[in-house]
């Protein structure tokens, strides 16, 4: 049967390339619902081509524009925080694949795991504010969580056919990002040209930023503590430059597992959308005789503090991922706009952590308020 999907920030990297894996199976997948914040020409040329059911524009500004190009398709249009966290409850929805960015992706994801959507998972902060309160209400309402990251599928690949067999630890591999070797002195003066020249991947600016700060592995390793039901000793992060193996499982009898491929996010896509099948692709092969030298060495958490702030935040638990998270928000965006050194970013995440209080078992409306509050003191911050 033909799967409807909800693309959350279609316009995005990641909702892009879904796109382009749906556009290869058009008797297999469906378009229901497409959403962006404010590339509204784009989300206008995407409903047009799919045809979905519904489109939601984030910023308000443009939904007159937007309503008016698409009125005489007959493709419903919305606007706004609200229209997208109940568009996703339709009930012709099968699957919802978020790839929001940032802490926007919370509420909507949310809001379709209680209508019993399952979630194709891209925005991993979802998981990093507020993963015991999101993966207990998915279990409550029955509700899949595949995940979209690389290294998060690798490990669900790897896990296919293990889950009663006991794990012993996950190394989530990392490409060490465009500044991989550099020490502190070198990296005070690197710019926001250099850190958006990632080696191996092609990603939205924010993610791109994470990965030069070692940030995005960081995140990734809370994210794998509530995907995959682990303690933080058995998430350990390995920096492997060529970005090949995507992640391994070790097993209790020292057996390990790994899952390889090119670095082409299209594949862990396709798995989610796809998933239990796998679907012949004709996407580019990976080639032994290409990649004859596989390395693997530590990571640098002294020069790239914020792989070692993120471990912290998962120790203490409670609402310190939270602010982890905001925090670095705030800091990504003011390095991209050139009001923030790329060190300072961890010395504004740190203070953050240090500020904030603690909530030690915080709810909803306390991870909106931490949110809300970690963002004001960050912006103090840099002022």
């Amino acid at each position: 049967m033909k799967k409807n999907i909800a693309i959350l920030g279609s316009t995005g990297s990641i909702g892009t390339q879904a796109l382009e894996v749906i556009r290869q199976f058009p008797e297999r997948f469906g378009i229901e619902v497409l959403t962006a914040m404010s590339q509204a020409g784009l989300l206008i040329e995407q409903a047009i081509e799919f045809m979905p059911n519904a489109v939601v524009i984030g910023n308000e500004k443009y939904y007159e524009k937007v309503k008016s190009a698409l009125q005489p398709h007959d493709i419903k249009v919305f606007a706004g925080e609200d229209a997208l966290c109940q568009v996703v409850q339709m009930d012709g929805i099968d699957l919802v694949l978020s790839a929001l960015v940032g802490f926007s992706g919370l509420k909507p994801t949310i809001s379709a795991i209680k209508a019993g959507k399952h979630i194709a998972l891209a925005n991993k902060e979802t998981l990093v504010v507020a993963g015991d309160l999101v993966t207990n209400l998915a279990a409550r309402n029955r509700v899949a969580m595949l995940p979209v990251d690389s290294e998060h599928s690798a490990i669900f690949q790897c896990l296919q056919g293990e889950f009663s067999n006991t794990i012993d630890k996950i190394y989530l591999t990392a490409s060490g990002g465009p500044f991989r070797g550099m020490k502190h002195k070198e990296l005070e003066t690197v710019t926001k040209k250099q850190a958006l020249k990632h080696p191996n991947w092609k990603m939205g600016c924010k993610i791109t930023i994470d990965s030069a700060t070692l940030m995005n592995k960081g995140l990734e390793v809370i994210e794998a503590k509530w995907l995959f039901h682990l303690q933080p000793r058995q998430i350990e992060v390995v920096v492997h430059p060529q970005s090949i193996i995507h992640s391994i499982v070790q097993f209790s009898d020292g057996s390990m597992k790994a899952q390889m491929g090119l670095p082409d996010m299209r594949l862990p896509i396709q798995y989610a959308l796809s998933y239990p099948e796998r679907l012949s692709s004709d996407f580019p092969r990976f080639g032994f005789a290409e990649y004859p030298i596989l390395s693997f060495e530590p990571p640098d958490t002294e020069n790239f503090r914020n792989l070692a702030l993120a471990y912290s935040a998962l120790h203490k638990g409670g609402n310190a991922a939270c602010v982890l998270n905001a925090a670095n928000e705030i800091a990504v965006s003011a390095f991209l706009k050139d009001k923030l050194g790329f060190l300072q970013i961890s010395d504004i995440i740190e203070q953050c952590m240090d500020l904030i209080p603690f909530i030690a078992e915080p709810n909803f409306d306390d991870y909106l308020h931490t949110d809300n509050e970690t963002r004001i003191r960050a912006l103090e911050l840099i002022k």
